[in-house]
Formats: C-alpha cells, structure tokens, sequence
C-alpha cells in the first residue's frame, strides 16, 4: 500500500527514505540498464588489461610437499644425513639432524628440470613446467597457511582466489558455476573456508563437487517431477522471494539464494553431460590413470578439471591430501607422488593437444615447503621433515608462464629461498595479472574500506612470465 500524501518524511526510518530514492527516474533508467546484462552477477566481464590466460586449474598438495624431495634437490644436504643441525639450539628435548633426501634426482626434458627419481610420468611435459623455488609462506600452522594461499588472508572469512576472479571476469557458462573444488580425499583443514565468497556477494562462492556418489546431491529430479513441474515452482517462489525482498532490500544475499535457485534448475541440463566421464575415449581414461587404484580418484578429478575448464568453468581446484611427512617421508612421499604424477602429466598433455593450455594456467602447489632437518626424540631418527615457510617449490605450466624454466632457488640444503624472493601476495598479484586482472583495481568495498586479494598490494613477479 502507497503511503498517504500526508506522511511526514520526518516519521520515516533513514534506512526506508535512501532505499526509497531507488524509485526514482535515475533509478530505473539503471535498473533497466543491469537488466540487459547477460546474467547478471556471473556475466563475462572485459578484462583489465590483455591477458595470457582465461581460466585456472589448481592442484592443490595440502600438507607441504617437500622442495628437496621433489624438483629442488640438493646434494650437500644429503652429504650432512643424520649430522647433528645447527638449529638444535634451544630445544627442551633431543636434537635436530639434517635429512638427506631418500629420493635421487635426475635432469629430464630438453630443459634440464630437476625431477626426483619418482616422478615416472611428469618429465614427458618437463618443457611445459615452470618450477619457481623462491615462494615465501608465512605461517607454520596449517589451517592459517591454507587460508593464506586461497585467500590471501591468513585468519579464514575472506574471498578465494578464485571468488577473486569470478567477480573480475565473471563465468563463460551461466550453467555452471564459475568457481568449482573437488576434494581427493578428505577436506582440507580449515574446510570450506578454503573456497569461501568471504565479503564478496553469494554468487562467488566455489562449489564443491564430492568425490563420491553423485558430485552434486539431488542432481537428478525426481521421477515423478518433471522440468514443466519445477520450472513452475521456482516461478511460484521467485514471486515470492521477490515480494519479500521488496520490503527488505537490505538484505542483499536473498538474490543471491534466488540465482543459486536458478542456476541448480541450469545445472541439471549441463552437468550430467560434463560429469558423464564414460563418454571419454578408453585411451584418455587410462591416460588419466582411472583405471589403476593409485590413480583413479586423483586421475578422475583431473579430467573432469579439463571438462569443465573446456566447458567454460573460470577456476578449478583439487586438493590432495596426505603431504604432511613429518615422519616416513620415503613412505609418505612416495606414495602422494605416485597418486598424482600421472593425472597431472595426462592434464597438461590433454590440454596442450586441445590447444587449451596456451590459455590455461595450471599451477601445483602446497601451503609451504619443508624442513632440511627434523626433530630426534627418544634416540631416534624421525625421518621426515618440519614446516618451513621460508623455502618451497611450485610447479606452473600454460597460461603464459615460462616454458622448461626454473626461476627462483633456494640456499645449499633448501632451507631459505634465495633469489627471486617473494612472498604469496606477489603470487596472488601474478596470478591475477595473468588472467588480465590488476590486484590494485580489483577491489571491493567492505568495512568502511576497499579490500583487495593482496590485502595491501604487491607485485608482479616478472621473471615468471613468457
């Protein structure tokens, strides 16, 4: 009901006259104007600047993979096995002792990289590979290291890298979400806090897929309910829910609630046929390794990344767990290496053969790096290693990074980075620059400030890009 004439403007509540304004001829001139956008908050948007890359898959190794046991090594640190550790200082108990790596190193590819001796299947792309040594984390806690390296912020609650850039770039397909994570096995300490829209509106929320059973529950309508059916009940509760958020237009995350409706009724059509991996040819599901146990969740993952990514998806995740070998490192190791090493290189060979990795940027990656030496207790050697956020490795392929190249190092045995020094803002900041995105511009206004991934700024690490 209009209020009378009459009404004193005086009477009415601050936060009811400003929102009233929103009537006004200006008003629904812009109204009309957000009308004509594709779909609203996830439409493609123009990038800052030319980018290099259009979407991101991200496999994520949570726990800390080892930098010397993997693609880092260093000989004068095996030298030093069992020797006691300068860092002993201080401790209550025991000593520290330097670990050598369990794992011998070799050259592969054209390129030189250095590749532990159980990666099998990686150096057949080691001329796709950027290894960069000189990343610096800077928590010791796994949880607060996790949230820093998805979200830049190491206290949880604010948006994902890849919330980040959904709300810069929007999604290529209003029938899929933008954002999407899969999980190997377990979820990654600190759960879905990891993939969280944070600040930013609903729509930027990643999108988890399980790793068992149907990836989305209730996929699949009832039988008894048909698409006639549920298009007349989301008609019936949009009216609703329009009505509703007419009288509290405070309440921004109802439109969100409202597009999820919509977005789910889209998704019934389109992801069965991206999920539906049995219409992949026999030769690239053996590729991925779906048909051995080592490799088949992992394998699975992977593949369904290149689908999605070719059907528009802007950003994919898969974390693997099971890095974190403060003991058995040889073991531990070993094991999460075989479980990867084939799906990722199938990936990146995938993806080069569709003519997606040029703009494609695939990243390997953990929270941190590890330790050169380890605690001793109890007269015995823990063969493994401690967190270390001074020094880690990560792999980069496609999206217009460096081909066959190491960029960065890190000291003698792998304690400290050296050259190339950065620390995971300046990541965050190259990631962004890639995909066309300038981390000083993308900003949302939040608790009386803008905010931005980077937090407070940072830079482009140049030496990573072709």
């Amino acid at each position: 009901m209009n209020a009378p004439l009459s009404l004193n403007i005086a009477s009415l509540h601050r936060r009811d006259f400003l929102y009233g304004l929103g009537s006004s001829l200006g008003a629904l001139a812009m109204t009309n104007l957000l009308a004509k956008e594709a779909a609203g908050p996830l439409s493609p948007k123009k990038p800052m600047h030319a980018p290099k890359a259009k979407a991101v898959i991200m496999l994520f190794m949570e726990g800390g993979p080892s930098q010397v046991d993997t693609f880092d090594p260093k000989p004068k640190l095996n030298a030093r096995h069992k020797l006691e550790s300068k860092r002993t200082a201080g401790l209550a108990n025991g000593y520290r002792f330097y670990v050598g790596s369990p794992f011998k190193s070799r050259k592969v590819g054209q390129s030189g990289l250095d590749m532990s001796d159980q990666w099998v299947h990686l150096p057949k792309v080691a001329d796709e590979l950027c290894n960069y040594r000189g990343c610096q984390a800077e928590s010791l806690n796994h949880p607060e290291a996790l949230f820093h390296m998805n979200t830049g912020s190491r206290l949880g609650g604010d948006p994902a890298l890849g919330s980040w850039i959904n709300y810069g770039l929007g999604t290529e397909n209003q029938n899929l979400p933008g954002y999407v994570v899969m999980t190997e096995l377990a979820m990654p300490q600190g759960g879905s806090r990891n993939w969280s829209n944070g600040f930013l509106p609903a729509h930027y929320q990643g999108t988890r897929l399980r790793p068992s059973g149907s990836p989305i529950l209730d996929l699949q309508a009832p039988k008894y309910k048909t698409r006639e059916h549920q298009r007349k009940a989301l008609d019936e509760l949009a009216f609703l829910n329009q009505r509703h958020a007419k009288k509290h237009p405070e309440h921004a995350d109802l439109a969100a609630r409202m597009e999820s409706y919509e977005l789910a009724y889209r998704m019934q059509m389109e992801v069965p046929g991206v999920i539906d991996l049995k219409s992949e040819p026999e030769h690239i599901r053996e590729a991925y390794g779906m048909n051995q146990k080592e490799t088949a969740a992992f394998g699975r993952q992977c593949l369904m990344a290149r689908r999605l990514v070719e059907k528009g998806v802007r950003f994919v995740q898969i974390f693997s767990g099971g890095w974190d070998s403060h003991d058995y490192l040889e073991r531990g190791h070993s094991s999460r290496i075989k479980s990867v090493d084939k799906p990722m290189t199938a990936l990146i060979k995938d993806l080069k053969g569709r003519g997606m990795l040029e703009d494609t940027l695939v990243v390997w990656t953990g929270e941190f790096g590890r330790t050169p030496d380890n605690n001793r207790r109890g007269g015995v050697y823990a063969l493994g290693r401690g967190h270390n956020v001074d020094a880690m490795t990560m792999l980069m392929a496609g999206g217009g990074v460096k081909k066959g190249a190491i960029v960065g190092a890190t000291d003698e045995i792998g304690a400290e980075a050296a050259e190339v020094v950065h620390p995971i803002r300046d990541l965050h900041v190259t990631l962004l620059h890639l995909l066309g995105l300038d981390d000083n511009k993308l900003t949302y206004f939040h608790g009386g400030r803008y905010k931005q991934l980077s937090q407070f700024g940072g830079q482009v690490i140049k030496e990573l890009i072709a």
